[in-house]
């Protein structure tokens, strides 16, 4: 803590300085952060498309493909669509800042691996690249991930 000094009598008035939680730089990882907030509001935005078209049983989607432990394209629709809305959470709440968006984040992008590997079946190009982005953005939080905050 500094200390300010006026003039006339000596007075000590106590300054506030700047440190970060979890030892996170300054200014290093602040893209990062900014690139793991977007990466959750884009995927969630195609998580929600991907599963409305899911439950409607369009025609995009590769005939005949069996996914891991769910069979029926209308139930991953609907798990797509509750996935997408846990991904605009995760987003919103990296964008606030604070340890719990973090360590949210670090965890939606752990289960959107997962996802991302049960849907390889249908998609295996796109399911690499959500692997790679995801991985990506666990790496940008778990790095980068601390919130400034006051201390005294």
């Amino acid at each position: 803590m500094s200390t300010l000094t006026t003039n006339g009598p000596r007075t000590e008035i106590p300054v506030k300085t700047t440190g970060y939680v979890a030892g996170a730089p300054s200014q290093e990882g602040v893209g990062w952060v900014l690139f793991a907030g977007i990466m959750f509001a884009i995927a969630a935005t195609l998580n929600i498309i991907w599963g409305i078209a899911a439950v409607a049983e369009s025609s995009f989607f590769v005939a005949g493909a069996a996914y891991i432990l769910i069979a029926d394209l209308t139930t991953w629709g609907w798990i797509a669509i509750g996935f997408g809305a846990l991904e605009f959470l995760a987003a919103l709440s990296i964008w606030r800042g604070g340890a719990f968006g973090r360590w949210f984040g670090i965890a939606v992008a752990s289960v959107g691996v997962v996802f991302a590997l049960m849907s390889m079946p249908a998609y295996p190009l796109w399911s690499l690249t959500l692997v790679a982005i995801e991985v990506l953005v666990i790496y940008g939080l778990a790095t980068y991930g601390g919130k400034p905050e006051l201390t005294a």
